[in-house]
């Protein structure tokens, strides 16, 4: 009972469902399949407590963290998910393609002569990104989405462009120059550009925030790090403090937190990915910063299940919650390098997730 206690995250997760369907309005969408839906909501989970991958359903934690590895290298072309099996953005690239259609007509030839123009299908479209780069680079791309945003903000100064801006570069230096800021934010929402964009940005910004933490937690952070570890080490304990801590067990001063903003959530699909995704970035700017991840917040907008999720989501709430994983990061620089906006140099197993035992994947359909 104790480990399903700990688990407050599978249970806000299955709340939040049980209260869409009891609450939730019906409301249409751009995607035409029709949604129940509520306003405002907020997802609380403590670091401390597990990595945030939700047990009641298996979340593809590789999948989850490309995607963030694209945004963090700034790129906005498929193609590099594609190659990485990411296939979460498939969808859209295809319906622009199809919006251009028929200037983005295919010619196939078959065997013998026989020649066929036409537009690909979506699993046709695909296999081209993938051995095309030409083809990829004209239709792989997104538009300024997420990682131009958080990498190479545009800065005009008067009709000029100035040196563009990466937010995610200025959030580090910050912490490490003035991490009681409270200007430590990342935004995507860039309204001068939303309408190049396949899609306007769902999680639209973050914000960090750090806190001291005290001497008792960080002696019990000497304790849980160093595997020999004597409180006589410190001579008699009321001399012990801060100072004594930094020169013999140099542990971290401060905590961090991360808060995201979503306008938009696709609580069946879209939202585990989402909630998995600002923790393990949560971690790794943690990890930069000599910090140490605590809370993760997530404040929802329009939260709604698709109309043919229904089904799935009444499966996931007769599930029990089981423990959270761990995450442990390798003590190699290929995470600096993802922070850097170098991802490509990066190699997923640097992330090692440990006591994942989830329930079975619920499949359902994606809506573009």
């Amino acid at each position: 009972m104790e480990h399903f206690m700990a688990n407050r995250l599978d249970e806000q997760y299955q709340s939040l469902l049980q209260d869409i369907l009891e609450y939730g309005v019906d409301k249409q969408d751009r995607t035409t399949t029709g949604t129940k839906s509520i306003f405002g909501y907020m997802i609380h989970h403590n670091m401390r407590n597990g990595f945030p991958l939700l047990t009641t359903k298996k979340v593809p934690f590789k999948t989850m963290a490309t995607e963030l590895m694209w945004f963090l290298m700034g790129d906005t072309n498929i193609k590099y998910l594609i190659d990485n099996n990411c296939h979460i953005w498939d969808g859209d690239a295809y319906k622009r393609y199809c919006n251009a259609y028929p200037d983005a007509e295919k010619t196939f030839q078959y065997e013998g002569s026989d020649i066929e123009v036409r537009k690909m299908t979506q699993e046709e479209f695909i296999n081209e990104i993938k051995i095309d780069n030409e083809f990829a680079k004209q239709w792989g791309e997104l538009g300024p989405i997420y990682g131009k945003q958080w990498r190479s903000w545009e800065n005009y100064n008067g009709l000029h462009l100035d040196e563009s801006i990466d937010q995610i570069q200025n959030l580090i230096n910050d912490l490490k120059t003035n991490p009681d800021s409270r200007r430590l934010m990342v935004n995507a929402w860039n309204v001068g550009e939303l309408d190049q964009m396949v899609l306007p940005p769902c999680h639209y910004g973050f914000q960090v925030y750090t806190r001291k933490l005290s001497l008792e937690e960080r002696l019990d952070l000497v304790a849980k790090t160093y595997d020999v570890f004597d409180p006589l080490d410190f001579g008699i304990p009321a001399k012990v403090n801060h100072d004594e801590i930094d020169k013999m067990y140099p542990v971290s001063k401060r905590a961090i937190s991360l808060s995201w903003n979503q306008r938009s959530v696709d609580v069946f699909l879209g939202l585990p990915f989402n909630i998995a995704s600002y923790g393990l970035l949560l971690e790794m700017i943690a990890r930069e910063v000599n910090m140490v991840p605590e809370h993760l917040i997530g404040h929802l907008g329009d939260t709604h299940l698709y109309n043919n999720h229904i089904e799935q989501a009444k499966e996931q709430l007769s599930r029990t919650p089981k423990e959270l994983p761990t995450l442990k990061m390798s003590s190699g620089h290929n995470f600096r390098a993802a922070l850097a906006g170098k991802a490509d140099e990066i190699e997923l197993s640097d992330f090692i997730l440990l006591g994942y035992d989830p329930h079975p994947t619920i499949k359902a359909p994606l809506s573009n």
